[in-house]
């Protein structure tokens, strides 16, 4: 053989020897990430995927809207004179159950996950299921089904008529008893309604006004205050003048729309339309409740407005107390009176610790146990997971991941999801719920330990009650699950667990010195940070109260000058102070125009709500287990599946009182 030839022959085979290992490399490293795969152990009762693929986020979106369609299109052919409960209810109420944490499992990673493009697949599977399951709830033929069902009075249990209210009412909330022409009217306000929500936030992002001064007008102001009045008061104007104009404008056609909205609905004005499905159920019970709180802390308001009006007449004689004073001579008398350095106060909560602390509190309050699952597929290797057992009997109710640590791409803020519901199937087994726990603390660097704010101490605390809350659902139908409740309903039992984060006993339990973790904070430090959270509530109340008056107001009238009201409403609630000539905090007060429009009152609702079960059940004995397992499974257990307003009577055993709260408001003030 020519040696030119066999030199071919020697490259060829040595190229195909070559591919072959090559490829024999690719088999081995495949079977031993499929190995390593194996390892991990399968999470038992759930059906939420972690570390989808762009392309396999893509494929479920298409399988879950394909199930959803098939069984609405079957609901929708049973002929009234036959719908029954197994064939209209039960189909669309298991179908709920069963695709929740398949949405879920294509929503989350919009918010987690470390891949752009796994990212853009959630958010573009996010518009997708949104856009279909909104015109499922527009289908009129599968709503003329359930409600053939709902008119024949056939109720198997209250939750079930309790679903069965809640499925015709959402399918008439979205316009299918309207023409053609009013659908189409409908869908025009909404899209101009988006439009303009998203341009007064876009407004108030992209504000940069700015003011300048000489340095004799900040003559002896430390970095945090402005000291000089007239100084004050030209930012406080500033600052309550940002988007003015623009958004005032804005807002009055934001408003406008949203009238026309909800008559179209059948609603007499926008108020009553967003407040039907909350625990208020009308306006003019907002307003006798926002009212009623007014009146209560006015006592209270007035004695902590004249300590600062004495404070002012002290350092600026007898020039008139303003709105641009009000935070500048609260942190003056918060400075004066409190020996308190939250700069301090941050060494002693690791964040490791904060939640031992969490789990041992919510462990003994509620009968509750917290294991750490090691061996199972999460999207980050920061990412724990957790089963939640109850103590007595060691059944499994579920499972919690925490997300807590900071990353590229991952969503910003402090939030809990459910990633699974909690329900019973139609063959009796209890599907359990699953949350997802996400924050953004700092991750650890140079073995030093990750220290937490107050401010996050009592958020993380916050947050955590809601995944209890989730956990802890008993409710039969997966839309009942845990937060699936009214809106202002929900942070209820948050507010009411916050308080853990203000007595000695439970905060010691949570702290500990980052250098010798056995010194908890001292007894001093606790009662500052309770009075710290206590002072000048009554004020701080009335300028929330203002605001959703004031958003209360505009939805539930016609033509309101919003100006004009402002200047009426803001001496009658502060206490005599008059508006700030020239702003006009409706411009620059987000919630009125984008996710809380019309029940901007939510906040104060669920906090007076909590005040009195905390002070009713917890405050003389803060331990309490009977009282802590009866608010499991009196308050939490039940989810949506019950009126709120009667689970919180039967808890407390009789109706809530707004009393507790404004005690509560002055026993730690001035």
């Amino acid at each position: 053989m020519a040696k030119g030839k066999r030199e071919r022959r020697i490259l060829a085979f040595t190229g195909a020897a070559a591919l072959v290992a090559v490829g024999l490399n690719l088999l081995i490293s495949a079977i031993n990430a499929q190995k390593a795969k194996k390892k991990k152990r399968d999470l038992l009762g759930s059906s939420v995927r972690v570390n989808l693929s762009a392309s396999e986020i893509q494929r479920l979106t298409d399988q879950i809207i394909s199930k959803s369609k098939e069984i609405h299109d079957l609901v929708a052919s049973v002929p009234l004179e036959k719908v029954t409960y197994a064939n209209v209810i039960a189909p669309l109420a298991e179908l709920e159950a069963y695709q929740f944490p398949l949405v879920q499992s294509c929503l989350f990673p919009r918010m987690v996950s470390t891949s752009n493009d796994v990212r853009k697949a959630s958010i573009e599977a996010e518009k997708r299921l949104d856009l279909h399951f909104l015109m499922c709830r527009k289908r009129e033929d599968v709503y003329r089904v359930v409600k053939a069902f709902a008119d024949r009075g056939e109720w198997l249990s209250s939750e079930a008529k309790r679903y069965i209210q809640c499925l015709v009412r959402e399918f008439e909330r979205n316009g299918v008893n309207l023409t053609m022409s009013k659908i189409e009217e409908m869908e025009k306000l909404k899209s101009q309604i988006d439009e303009l929500s998203l341009r007064y936030v876009q407004n108030l992002n992209s504000d940069n006004s700015f003011i300048l001064f000489g340095e004799p007008e900040l003559a002896g102001m430390p970095p945090q205050f402005i000291k000089i009045g007239s100084t004050r008061k030209l930012v406080a104007v500033a600052y309550g003048q940002r988007c003015g104009k623009e958004n005032l404008d804005v807002l009055e056609n934001l408003v406008q729309l949203r009238h026309k909205f909800a008559r179209l609905l059948g609603y007499s004005n926008y108020a009553d339309f967003a407040v039907e499905t909350k625990m208020a159920r009308t306006s003019l019970k907002v307003f006798e409740f926002l009212e009623h709180v007014s009146i209560k802390v006015s006592n209270l308001a007035t004695r902590e407005l004249n300590v600062l009006r004495d404070l002012k007449r002290e350092e600026e004689g007898d020039s008139p107390f303003g709105m641009e004073d009000l935070l500048y001579y609260m942190r003056r008398v918060e400075e004066e009176q409190l020996d308190l350095d939250l700069g301090e106060v941050k060494q002693y909560f690791p964040v490791n610790l904060v939640l031992t602390g969490i789990f041992k509190i919510f462990q003994d309050l509620f009968g509750l146990r917290f294991e750490e699952i090691k061996d199972v597929d999460v999207w980050h290797e920061t990412v724990c997971l957790y089963s939640v057992l109850d103590y007595s009997s060691n059944e499994l109710l579920g499972y919690v991941y925490l997300d807590i640590f900071s990353r590229e791409g991952k969503f910003a803020h402090t939030c809990v999801l459910p990633l699974q519901n909690g329900c019973l199937s139609s063959n009796g087994t209890h599907q359990i719920p699953i949350a997802l726990l996400i924050s953004q603390y700092p991750t650890q660097i140079d073995g030093k330990p990750v220290l937490l704010r107050f401010s996050e101490v009592v958020s993380l605390c916050h947050e955590f009650s809601h995944v209890v809350h989730h956990i802890c659902s008993r409710a039969t139908f997966s839309r009942f699950s845990g937060l699936g409740v009214e809106g202002d309903f929900v942070e209820i039992p948050g507010h009411v667990l916050e308080n853990w984060c203000y007595e000695s006993i439970s905060l010691k339990m949570m702290s500990g010195f980052h250098q010798d973790i056995t010194r908890s904070v001292t007894s001093q430090m606790c009662k500052s940070l309770k009075r710290r959270r206590d002072m000048f509530s009554g004020l701080k109340l009335k300028q929330e109260i203002l605001l959703c008056l004031v958003d209360q107001v505009i939805h539930s009238s016609e033509n309101v000058d919003i100006v004009e009201l402002l200047k009426h409403l803001h001496p009658k609630v502060m206490l005599g102070i008059p508006l700030l000539e020239g702003t006009n905090p409706a411009s620059c007060f987000p919630r009125i125009a984008i996710g809380y429009e019309a029940v901007c009152y939510t906040y104060i609702w669920s906090e007076v709500f909590a005040a009195d079960i905390f002070a009713s059940k917890f405050q003389d004995n803060l331990m309490n287990q009977y009282a802590g397992l009866q608010f499991r499974n009196k308050v939490l257990a039940p989810g949506g599946a019950k009126d709120p307003l009667e689970i919180l009577s039967d808890y407390l055993g009789r109706e809530p009182s707004i009393q507790p709260f404004v005690e509560c408001k002055s026993k730690n003030n001035l």
